[in-house]
């Protein structure tokens, strides 16, 4: 018989619900012996069958559901369907782009697997017990339906210890190059899949990167936290006077400078600034510079709940710097990348920074 969990009565209702999260304290009683990553029923206090997922001995996510079909079985032709499934979802999306998200995990029915594509190369992580133990068959899958794509694994992310795995990034299939180079909204970018941020490019701001170019023609910009310059090249494409990159990393800045280069863009209308970005902004405020067009896409503030009063200061500071650097009818594209910071509380604090700044906004 395989091994099963058993959960406290009323603890269904999530699944009922389709949930695909099962936490430690929902659970009464584990019967067989379990291993991280190991198949594992869900059985509800009735003795009715739940679904079936992966077993992590070590997270408070204790078991991620598979499937709730009790008729399938976890093995490769699972993995080659439900890959194949997200991969004709993104085709009938027609992006403007050869880089995209093929699977965004529980999204796609693969709890804890981010897979990511950039032309020819496939980045994967493998974020809970559950993918870690089926990765042969992650490969398998994604080289039957890509057979012309390299595979990295990325699984370098902290969250990974929390499923009790070790950090590792490795070659999979093929031969990954050092730099990939894509295509987005008709331009080209550079992306360092072996050691960037995330898998290498933030591909989820693809969009914003068109709404943030939308007014940037004839204005200056400041572009701070701007890791490789992609918003820059948007905004230099569509007609701005100026780009500043701020951001810490050399490493970063060299690629942004790069970015310039294979668009075939006037590199003298691009200054790259490698500094701290809270240090940057008052140093500018001190010296009277101003900018037509700020952009805030700052780093997660929020680690946990407990945090949050801490990161709303932050992004307080960090909003009121930027609003007292705009020039008269300025633009401030600012972000929040921290899930645990609700939309509206985000605009709480930027309107407490245009106040603190003594300036008038208008939300857009």
């Amino acid at each position: 018989m395989s091994a099963s969990v058993s959960l406290h009565r009323t603890r269904e209702k999530s699944l009922l619900r389709r949930h695909p999260w099962i936490f430690t304290s929902a659970i009464d009683k584990v019967h067989g012996k379990l291993h991280s990553g190991d198949t594992v029923e869900v059985i509800s206090a009735d003795g009715a069958w739940l679904g079936r997922g992966a077993y992590s001995p070590t997270s408070s996510i204790r078991v991620r559901i598979w499937t709730f079909d009790q008729d399938e079985v976890i093995d490769n032709a699972f993995f080659l369907r439900r890959i194949e499934s997200a991969l004709q979802g993104r085709a009938a999306l027609k992006l403007p782009s050869n880089a995209m998200r093929l699977v965004a995990a529980e999204c796609d029915g693969l709890p804890g697997l981010t897979i990511d594509r950039y032309d020819n190369v496939v980045v994967c992580q493998l974020l809970s017990a559950g993918a870690e133990r089926h990765r042969d068959k992650i490969v398998w899958a994604l080289h039957k339906l890509l057979p012309e794509c390299a595979i990295l694994e990325r699984s370098d992310v902290s969250v990974r210890e929390k499923e009790g795995l070790p950090s590792l990034v490795q070659t999979l299939h093929g031969s990954v190059p050092d730099c990939v180079s894509i295509t987005e909204n008709g331009l080209q970018y550079a992306v360092d899949v072996n050691a960037g941020h995330k898998t290498g490019f933030y591909l989820d701001q693809r969009y914003n990167r068109i709404r943030i170019a939308n007014y940037a023609d004839g204005r200056s910009v400041l572009n701070c936290f701007s890791y490789t310059g992609a918003v820059a090249v948007q905004c230099l494409a569509a007609g701005a006077t100026h780009v500043t990159n701020i951001d810490v990393s050399a490493s970063a800045l060299a690629i942004a400078q790069q970015q310039l280069q294979l668009n075939n863009l006037d590199e003298s209308l691009c200054t790259q600034v490698e500094a701290d970005v809270f240090a940057q902004l008052r140093k500018y405020r001190a010296e009277g510079t101003r900018f037509d067009m700020i952009v805030l896409d700052p780093p997660k503030f929020v680690e946990n709940k407990h945090h949050l009063t801490q990161a709303c200061r932050g992004y307080k500071d960090i909003n009121m710097l930027a609003l007292q650097l705009l020039n008269p009818d300025g633009i401030l594209a600012t972000f929040s990348c921290s899930g645990l910071m609700p939309e509206d509380l985000f605009h709480k604090v930027v309107a407490d920074a245009a106040l603190d700044a003594e300036r008038t906004v208008q939300f857009l």
